[in-house]
């Protein structure tokens, strides 16, 4: 079941106090993304973040599911009506992530 485009709207606006937030559609579901910096997943209308230390510190509670099958663990993040913590979870993920690698131009 792919996710529906209002939920993902919905998760991105939740988001927006991190930074600019741009999903892509990928394989039927969508990444999500925080100044170019990719941070989470939505499937099946539900939120994962990726997994780091900064981000756990903030969890209200630690739920580590694969987004799909065959997947790695993410945090599952039930609690996405609260648009000030998704914020700060999302600020303080993507300041533990690496920087976008450049594309290289053909």
């Amino acid at each position: 079941m792919a996710s529906h485009t209002d939920f993902v709207d919905y998760i991105a606006d939740q988001c927006s106090g991190a930074g600019e937030i741009v999903t892509k559609k990928m394989f039927g579901d969508y990444g999500i993304y925080c100044d170019g910096k990719i941070f989470g997943l939505i499937c099946d209308d539900r939120f994962y973040l990726k997994p780091t230390e900064e981000g756990r510190a903030l969890l209200r509670t630690e739920e580590l599911r694969p987004p799909y099958e065959g997947a790695k663990d993410y945090f599952y993040i039930a609690d996405v009506d609260d648009r000030d913590y998704l914020s700060a979870l999302v600020r303080e993920t993507c300041k533990a992530l690496p920087a976008p690698k450049k594309r290289r131009r053909e």
